[in-house]
């Protein structure tokens, strides 16, 4: 491979970059915004069990919450134990919230002694994270510290539980709590006025959180609010843009919406029924909020309503999404930042999954998915080498053009096409094999990155999470040392084998004419060394793989063209 021709890669893998947002922005158009409005709009009038426009609204929090423990809100009686093959926690009867929930599959730290990962925890605790379940009567929110009663001890898949309350009108609510084996939570809210007089009641549903323990927003990975509206996703804002912007209410219907870390989803699914209103707030203090909130009816003495709404909360896991994806919810999946990639992320994650299947080590499957894609592209490569020794080949004819015609660049341009039509040289046929290994090298990227099959999961000695980077650094001596390297100075072992590995296979490339593309290609190696080496193992791993199957390729090659070896041993001899 001509060592232009690497550079040439590298061009485009930045035009790649520049062009991805717009190329997301056509394949996947995002839902367009409407500011949100916090004012409730005065009641229409009201007829027995019609729909009736703008009548409440769920404001922002009356008060801000007492700072409390998670050890101490989590002690309190009036809690109903949630407990299922993935999910652990308990409801909270005082305010009918799903506020504890911990996820069993997932650690927090790689440490195998390490608690499970905590997705939603009470409100007033540092983490405060929950979903809470309610109804707004007569334009005025119910309170969220009432008490309800639960007909049952334990939420498991087998066992639905309902909570009950009637407030001073004598109207009775209830919310009938279900849970799936995996992660999907089902509120099925009924409203039945025992009172004398017709009420106008709409049933809500929200998730509050706060953004402190919130991962970061990143380019590949989408952190904050996310959901899908009128059919097309929507994720444009961090956090950080939604507190300056207030809130947002995306036109469209919403199909789910909630909030997205780097693995784990908290979101709203409406069920069957007309919605009043769906979006998002700041409330201030890093604390936002998704609002779901239904349609006002008028309930006649002795009438009820009942509205149904799904809870996801827990991780991003894509076998899980799908198939919630093709049970009706659309774009559910999408909740995971595929994004203009995704068609050649997710064959890369099934082969990842299924060579990890054969052999048991994530590590040991991404070595055998370079070997794989190597041999895709090894009859490119052949194809691309025996391009640059007919291009060797031609070399003192090509020189012999550019002296003849040095005065005359655009006759000098037009005799070199003639010369490769002649000699029947296609000189971009080396660039193939690179080129097609920017989208593969993109999206195994991505793989690492929002994959949670690859958290926390370990290869061999210190490398114990193949989706973090290298954590061995030469500079604090491998941890011996008591200090953390920063930034780009914390190279690994793997991004040193990756300079070296990448430098010698420059080595055996022909050499380059240009003096200036000599010296950049002889200090591109280490610079790509620091560059990469915040990256994660992985990635780093596949890349020192692909170098060394470079080498023994470039190596089988020279033998079946010995003049491109001899030229590129010439041409050695020439620079030294």
């Amino acid at each position: 491979m001509d060592n232009r021709n690497l550079l040439l890669a590298v061009v485009l893998s930045g035009l790649l970059i520049l062009g991805w947002d717009l190329g997301m922005r056509y394949f996947y158009p995002e839902a367009a915004l409407t500011a949100a409005s916090t004012e409730a709009a005065p009641a229409g009038a009201a007829k027995s069990g019609k729909v009736v426009s703008g009548a409440g609204d769920l404001g922002a929090d009356s008060r801000p919450a007492q700072k409390v423990t998670l050890k101490g809100a989590l002690a309190s009686p009036n809690r109903v134990m949630i407990d299922t093959p993935r999910v652990a926690g308990s409801i909270n009867l005082a305010g009918a919230r799903l506020d504890d929930i911990v996820l069993k599959d997932y650690r927090e730290t790689v440490k195998k002694d390490s608690g499970p990962v905590r997705l939603f925890a009470p409100e007033g605790t540092p983490g405060q994270y929950f979903a809470e379940f309610g109804f707004v009567t007569d334009g005025a929110r119910q309170p969220s510290t009432a008490l309800w009663q639960a007909d049952g001890a334990k939420l498991t898949p087998a066992t639905p539980v309902t909570l009950t309350r009637t407030d001073a009108k004598g109207i009775t609510y209830t919310i009938r709590f279900a849970i799936d084996a995996d992660y999907m939570i089902t509120a099925e809210q009924t409203a039945s006025n025992g009172g004398t007089a017709a009420a106008i009641i709409q049933p809500f549903a929200l998730i509050k959180r706060t953004s402190t323990n919130a991962t970061i927003d990143q380019f590949v990975a989408h952190s904050g609010p996310v959901g899908v509206f009128g059919g097309t996703l929507w994720d444009p804002h961090s956090y950080a843009e939604l507190a300056e912007l207030g809130g947002e209410k995306p036109e469209g219907a919403a199909s789910w919406l909630g909030f997205t870390d780097q693995y784990w989803l908290g979101a709203l699914v409406p069920g069957k029924g007309e919605t009043d209103s769906a979006g998002f707030r700041s409330l201030g203090g890093n604390l936002f909020r998704t609002d779901l909130l239904y349609a006002a009816r008028t309930i006649p003495a002795g009438g009820s309503l009942t509205q149904s709404t799904g809870l996801y909360a827990g991780a991003k896991d894509s076998i899980i999404l799908d198939k919630y994806e093709e049970a009706g919810i659309t774009f559910f999946g999408k909740a995971i930042s595929w994004g203009w990639f995704e068609i050649a992320e997710k064959p890369i994650l099934w082969l990842l999954r299924t060579l990890n299947g054969l052999v048991g080590n994530f590590g040991l499957a991404i070595i055998l998915l370079t070997v794989i894609i190597r041999a895709a592209v090894f009859p490119i490569a052949q194809k691309g080498f025996a391009s640059m020794a007919q291009m060797k080949a031609i070399q003192p004819k090509m020189k012999e053009i550019q002296e003849r015609f040095k005065d005359d660049k655009q006759r000098q341009q037009q005799e070199i096409m003639k010369l490769y039509k002649d000699e029947k040289v296609n000189p971009l046929s080396g660039c193939l094999p690179m080129l097609i290994q920017i989208p593969v090298f993109f999206a195994l990227y991505k793989v690492l990155v929002l994959s949670i099959e690859m958290r926390h999961e370990p290869f061999f000695g210190w490398i114990r999470d193949l989706s973090a980077p290298d954590p061995a650094h030469v500079l604090n001596l491998f941890g011996t040392l008591p200090y953390d390297v920063p930034g780009f100075l914390a190279i690994g072992p793997l991004a040193i084998l990756l300079g070296i590995t990448m430098w010698l296979t420059f080595k055996l490339n022909p050499a380059a004419v240009d003096p200036v593309q000599q010296q950049m290609f002889a200090i591109m190696p280490w610079v790509l060394m620091f560059v990469m080496a915040p990256f994660a193992a992985g990635l780093l791993l596949y890349w020192v793989t692909s170098n060394i199957l470079t080498l023994a390729q470039q190596s089988y090659l020279y033998s079946k063209h010995p003049q491109l070896k001899a030229a590129n041993a010439t041409a050695g001899k020439a620079k030294t």
